[in-house]
Parts: C-alpha cells; structure tokens; sequence
C-alpha cells in the first residue's frame, strides 16, 4: 500500500502541476495587457495579474519568504508521503504538493528573477478585478481542495496511516466501560 499511495500523490501532483503551468503560460501569452474576459455568464473572467505576495496580496515583498515556505512545504509532503497508507490523504497532499510547486515554480523563474517571481494569477471569480474574490490560479486552488479535503479527512477521523482515530476512540470508550463495569462487579462481591 505505501508504493501506492506514494505513486498517487505524485501522480496527482503531476498531474495538476502540469495543468497549472500550461494554464499559466496560455494566460501570460493571452491576457496581457487586455480587458478581463467574460466566461460563464459572469461566473468568471479571466484577466492576468502578477502577484508579488500570497493568497489576497498578503505579504507582498516577501517573495523569497514564500518561496522558501513552498519549498518547505514540498521537502515535508515527500518526506510523509512514505508513511502514507491512506488514498484520501495521498490525494490531499498530492494537490497541497501541485500546489506549492505550482507556485514555487513561478516564483523561481518567473520575472523579476529568481526566488523574486510574481505569481501567475488569472481567475477572478463573480467580478473582475477581484471584486467578487481574490484573482487565484489553478495551483491556489489546488491549495484549498488538498487543505479542505485533508481537514475533512481529519474531522472523520481517518489518518494519513490508514487508521482511524474514531476506531480507536470507540475501543477506549469500551475498554474503559469494560474497566469500570468489571470494577462496579468486584466491589459488590
């Protein structure tokens, strides 16, 4: 099992990774220097915007901070994707993965230079501008659904082992219920 959940998250990060980046480089080629385009009645519009900062423009002119983040980010994924036995956490941290790479790819080689590159972001959701939602890119996305799923994963219990907490918290449930009727038993005979 742990070759195969290894091989998912790779797969999956690969994947995405490669979709990221094609879609980045269709945008810098396609929308610079153009008014947003209008797509899905509104839902979206696509319009290029180099971001300097992370999610929201948030610590704009440290670059090489984040930059260092993602690659951190990316040594912790491959070092615990070796203990991995769960396929929904393999999924999960494969996209975290595509994500960080995705975006720590723009920031090594991408203008102004290395480890000072602006972020390719180009969807911005309900409005342009980013006036409905910050303008992301798919490797932001693929941030949030590793992180949404990974959480989610978490709260029903399932850990990235394969085991389940919820399991085990039944059995010391039963364990102590077994204990203290056995004990309730002894003290009346």
């Amino acid at each position: 099992m742990p070759r195969r959940t290894v091989g998912i998250v790779f797969a999956v990060a690969v994947v995405i990774w490669a979709v990221d980046l094609i879609t980045k480089n269709l945008a810098a080629a396609n929308l610079e220097g153009k008014e947003p385009v209008r797509i899905l009645g509104g839902l979206v519009y696509l319009q290029l915007v180099r971001n300097p900062g992370a999610a929201f423009s948030m610590a704009t002119g440290m670059t090489w901070v984040l930059a260092l983040v993602a690659a951190a980010v990316v040594v912790a994924i491959v070092w615990l994707s070796r203990r991995l036995r769960s396929v929904g956490w393999a999924i999960g941290l494969g996209l975290v993965l595509s994500g960080a790479l995705g975006n720590l790819t723009d920031r090594i080689f991408r203008a102004p230079g290395p480890l000072q590159g602006h972020v390719v972001d180009f969807i911005s959701a309900f409005a342009p501008n980013g006036q409905g939602w910050a303008i992301f890119n798919i490797a932001d996305s693929a941030i949030c659904v590793g992180g949404v799923l990974i959480v989610l994963l978490s709260l029903l219990g399932k850990d990235y082992d394969g085991t389940s907490t919820r399991g085990k918290k039944d059995e010391k449930a039963e364990t102590v219920g077994t204990s203290e009727a056995a004990g309730t038993s002894e003290d009346k005979a």
